[in-house]
């Protein structure tokens, strides 16, 4: 089971590290237009195998996709989004991404009494969302930042036109060009130098913790948990991941009124707390005999709508607003690889952390790395609400220590 969940991931991370060299060189629209191809190509191709190995294939390519898409979407929506709104536009990213999984867990759902066969359509309607994908990107326009940088100003202002003032969009502009000038030169080696080493550390340590938290036991082993654990039905098993994707569908919904007003440190802070109290309860429901079914879900549903509040969406905006244009799409790209190289790690133990440690156990675990990710939000991690990716960009030359120790002051 943890390998062939691990096929996939693995195809998110080689996808990932490549996002950042296809989204400098093709552009950001070019790069996600690829990604839609191959989300095509690999629900058809996880629909028809005969075989373990061409299944393997498909998903593996569906990785691709996804570790494309996860570092390219959100670093396009930054680049392209005014200050003030940009951390509610990133969040509908996540947004997207939970309202298609609560479709797939539906989907499934339904699907889970059509026969023999049923798996196979279970993969083939996601060939219906990834031509929509498609076709709608023929119809965005390329991130303004990047056509700065490949020289092309008149088109960068129209597109900044369509999303602000013209006068405020010729002063971005302004500011766009002077921060591209003045980082001439720069190369993915300057991200392990000071300035640009300090905003690594933390989007490294951020997509770290927003995995190692355990959301994807939940995403991915929610059913498997609810079966073997507190002893239900697979179509009550699967009911109840339909009801996680609601409340994870809610929790975003949540996120996008509130990141841009109360800002992405109070939000990751309130999560990680509710997040870590959710485990803990999570695991000494676990410690019953049998586990209460509705004890469980409750605990696990408080855990998810903390998450979905937070770090679901919060680690994405913060990735994507943390890097100077020249090397955003690779330093993006290396915070995305750490982000699904963290999943697949959390997705290739679990099962053997259960064994090992008893599912209760492994929630504490799991609860003890969010007062970790606490700990660090308090004291690291610089507050970016409100302010213009050029004015982030100037916070770090003008200090070198990590803001977040002067974020409150």
């Amino acid at each position: 089971m943890e390998l062939a969940a691990g096929v996939l991931l693995w195809g998110c991370v080689f996808g990932a590290a490549g996002a950042g060299w296809i989204g400098d060189r093709l552009g950001r629209r070019k790069a996600l237009l690829v990604a839609a191809v191959l989300f095509t190509v690999s629900a058809i191709g996880c629909a028809i195998p005969r075989g373990l190995p061409g299944l393997s294939a498909a998903r593996f390519a569906a990785g691709l996709a996804i570790g494309t898409a996860s570092a390219l979407a959100p670093m396009y929506i930054a680049e392209i989004s005014p200050a003030r709104l940009r951390g509610r536009l990133v969040s509908f990213n996540q947004l997207a991404i939970v309202t298609g999984i609560l479709l797939a867990y539906f989907v499934n759902w339904k699907l889970a009494t059509a026969g023999e066969g049923n798996w196979r359509w279970m993969f083939a309607t996601a060939a219906l969302p990834s031509v929509g994908l498609f076709v709608g990107l023929l119809a965005i326009p390329e991130s303004p930042r990047w056509l700065l940088q490949k020289g092309r100003s008149a088109a960068a202002l129209a597109v900044l036109e369509r999303t602000v003032a013209p006068e405020e969009a010729r002063t971005e502009i302004e500011a766009i060009t002077r921060s591209i000038r003045e980082e001439s030169g720069l190369s993915f080696r300057d991200l392990l130098r000071p300035p640009l080493r300090t905003p690594l550390k933390l989007a490294v340590a951020l997509a770290i913790l927003c995995q190692v938290t355990g959301i994807n036991t939940i995403i991915y082993y929610g059913s498997i948990l609810l079966r073997e654990q507190a002893g239900q039905s697979a179509t009550s098993a699967i009911g109840a991941n339909v009801l996680i994707g609601v409340i994870n569908l809610a929790g975003t919904i949540v996120a996008l009124f509130t990141i841009d007003r109360l800002g992405r440190r109070a939000l990751l802070l309130g999560g990680a707390a509710g997040m870590g109290l959710a485990l803990a309860a999570l695991g000494f429901a676990f410690r019953l005999q049998p586990p209460p079914f509705e004890l469980t879900v409750v605990c696990i549903l408080a855990y998810v709508a903390f998450f979905s509040v937070s770090f679901g969406p919060g680690v994405w905006v913060y990735i994507s607003e943390l890097f100077p244009n020249a090397v955003r799409a690779r330093a993006v790209s290396v915070g995305t690889v750490c982000v699904w190289v963290a999943c697949l790690a959390v997705t290739l133990t679990f099962l053997s952390l259960v064994e090992w440690l008893t599912a209760a156990g492994a929630f504490w675990l799991y609860g003890a790395l969010c007062v970790v990710a606490f700990l660090f939000v308090l004291v690291a991690l610089p507050e970016t609400k409100g302010k213009s990716l050029e004015e982030i960009e100037e916070g770090w030359k003008r200090q070198p220590v990590p803001l977040g120790r002067r974020a409150n002051r």
